[in-house]
């Protein structure tokens, strides 16, 4: 589906108080931005941001960066934004292939990559955010207890997730649901505004925790 442009997008995003517009200066040092030790969670591909929103304000403790690429995506994150008194919860535009030069090792506490383009050519296998290559790159990042969780309703992307996992020698599965909203994991979940539509339609979602 193609993503409807909003006029002006770009331009209010490098004005807006709520992104961080030169995230490479806070390499390592992300606690000064932010002002406080508390653990850094950064959800990549966060769309319109309903779910890391009710994140951050569940949980003001913790230190949230949403990761979009998209300007109009990001755009309708931004209103959002602007409308809760919120200071654990900014926003990047940025590139997630680019992770590594703006977090050093272990800077991040905690990933989570919520219902992901499943990019279903395999041409383009290398672009899903749980190929091989972005395991490696969040293994970079992450703090040697830190975890990723995945979810999503195409069931070929987390059937090529798992196998990734399999195949990296280096990860393990600690949770995994193929129909979640009818799991033991359901308590304490939060909803991504694909995920509300999809579950209203009666599609299955699926979810991985993962660790190295």
């Amino acid at each position: 589906m193609r993503l409807r442009n909003v006029k002006g997008s770009k331009e209010y995003i490098e004005k807006s108080p709520f992104v961080i517009q030169n995230p490479e200066d806070y390499k390592g040092r992300f606690y000064t931005f932010f002002h406080n030790n508390h653990p850094l969670h950064i959800e990549i591909g966060m769309g319109k941001g309903q779910f890391i929103h009710a994140l951050a304000a569940k949980n003001p403790d913790i230190n949230y960066i949403g990761i979009e690429m998209y300007s109009s995506v990001l755009y309708r994150a931004l209103e959002r934004r602007a409308e809760m008194e919120l200071s654990n919860l900014y926003f990047l535009r940025f590139d997630a292939k680019y992770l590594a030069d703006i977090f050093v090792p272990g800077e991040v506490d905690r990933i989570y990559l919520n219902f992901s383009d499943p990019w279903p050519k395999d041409r383009h296998a290398k672009r899903r955010l749980t190929s091989p290559a972005f395991l490696a790159l969040y293994d970079s990042i992450l703090k040697p207890d830190g975890i990723i969780q995945f979810k999503t309703d195409n069931r070929m992307l987390f059937d090529f997730s798992v196998e990734s996992v399999h195949q990296s020698g280096r990860w393990k599965i600690d949770e995994i649901t193929y129909d979640l909203h009818h799991s033991e994991f359901l308590t304490g979940n939060i909803m991504t505004e694909y995920e509300s539509k999809f579950v209203a339609e009666g599609k299955p979602i699926c979810r991985f925790v993962i660790s190295r």
